[in-house]
């Protein structure tokens, strides 16, 4: 088969296909494409190419002179110049969108050396869910726009679902519904639209396989079940540090390194498999004694991998993702003092610090509601975020705790609201 045939038969497929509308601004995307290499990045299987092609069919719909190409096509892999192959093809003005662009060869000089001779006339967009777009390399440095993108929201999650909001008893009660199935299941795409929930486990196994293997693996130069073990261990763990981590491999018999830990935590960030947040310090060397708290890239995984439903678990790494969202370009931190008092999340721009969250599923108890809004209290006194809340199952409304107003508003209607 000639590489243009498969070239035009990855561009036919894009334009024709059907899809469901994402919360992605594709006319900011095509603008900045204009100056800027734009890369859309994120877990494997969120939707990037879904968002290519509503891109290419956008483009193509007001005339634009646009293509599609998936690099990672298994025929494309014994080309050494596939991208240059693909301009051949195209040619040099237009609109340029390659999915997947890292399993290249030379891809990062490629894209530079093409963007700086052909700006202005060849608008790169490209996909990867490699995270190393986000921070990249010396030769595309100030060359490209990462954009992030995550599994279903779950407002995207009700759009996919075709569910409306309705504002009745039965109509709350199907949403509270939606969401532990969102929460157990997750967001990404396949598994929404798949209706038995065998078949949704079975998908995200799948996934969390290809990711363990493509994206950690073999990038980390590492054997899968070494990769895998570790993300059992965090999956398993509200905080991760290496030595932890250590211990967990000595319990199943695995003669592993601290450094190679710290090195499989950084891959396993840079795929999207997981996040890792610090403690919340101005002191570098405070930072480094803490551990990390852990967040899957999804929360489908935790069910997947565990076969249980921690639903203050599932809670917390839901707000973390949707803070990802939101929250483009703030760091995002937990707190605590030094007599334990601890906020799930604060939120920073430089110094300042904007937000802070607590997370607690179930906030029925007097002692659990005492610990968690004490602790939001003493963070408050501390740090004097501009906002502050907690996230409960069904505890609305605001009360003043100590000087401050404490609002609590249900985990639902926070996320129906972004």
């Amino acid at each position: 088969m000639e590489l243009s045939e498969i070239f035009e038969e990855w561009n036919t497929y894009a334009l024709r296909r059907v899809l469901v509308q994402r919360d992605m601004d594709l006319e900011a995307v095509a603008r900045n494409s204009r100056s800027k290499i734009v890369a859309i990045t994120g877990i494997r299987r969120c939707g990037k190419s879904s968002v290519l092609m509503l891109l290419a069919q956008k483009l193509a719909n007001e005339g634009k002179k646009v293509c599609y190409v998936n690099v990672e096509d298994s025929r494309l892999g014994a080309e050494k110049d596939v991208l240059d192959q693909i301009l051949k093809w195209f040619g040099d003005d237009g609109f340029m969108l390659l999915d997947e662009i890292t399993s290249a060869g030379d891809w990062s000089g490629w894209l530079a050396r093409t963007h700086e001779l052909l700006k202005g006339r060849l608008n790169l967009v490209v996909g990867s869910s490699r995270r190393s777009l986000v921070v990249p390399d010396k030769p595309l440095r100030g060359r490209i726009l990462s954009v992030e993108l995550f599994p279903l929201s779950f407002k995207e999650f009700l759009a996919f679902k075709n569910m409306g909001v309705e504002k009745t008893t039965a109509g709350r009660g199907r949403l509270e519904r939606a969401l532990s199935e969102y929460l157990k299941f997750g967001g990404f795409p396949e598994v929404v639209l798949a209706e038995d929930e065998m078949d949704k486990v079975r998908i995200l196994d799948s996934y969390f396989k290809d990711i363990v293997g493509l994206d950690v693996a073999e990038v980390a130069h590492e054997d899968p079940t070494t990769v895998a073990t570790f993300g059992r261990c965090v999956i398993q763990s509200t905080y991760f540090s290496a030595s932890k981590c250590l211990n967990f491999f000595k319990s199943l018999g695995y003669r592993i390194g601290k450094e190679k830990l710290l090195q499989l935590e950084k891959y396993a960030e840079a795929g999207y498999l997981f996040f890792f947040i610090p403690v919340f310090s101005h002191s570098i060397k405070v930072r480094s004694l803490y551990p990390r708290k852990a967040y899957c890239g999804d929360v489908g995984f935790a069910y997947a991998a565990t076969g249980r439903t921690d639903w203050g678990k599932l809670y917390e790494n839901a707000v973390f993702l949707e803070l990802k969202r939101r929250l483009k370009g703030r760091e995002i931190c937990y707190w605590r003092n030094k007599t334990g008092d601890e906020v799930d999340f604060v939120t920073k721009s430089g110094s300042a610090v904007d937000e802070a969250y607590q997370v607690v599923y179930d906030l029925s108890g007097a002692a659990t509601e005492s610990r968690e809004v004490e602790g939001l209290v003493s963070c408050m006194q501390e740090l004097k975020p501009g906002a502050s809340l907690v996230l409960t199952k069904d505890v609305s409304g605001a009360r003043e705790v100590g000087g401050f107003t404490v609002r609590f508003k249900p985990l639902v209607d926070w996320l129906i609201e972004g």
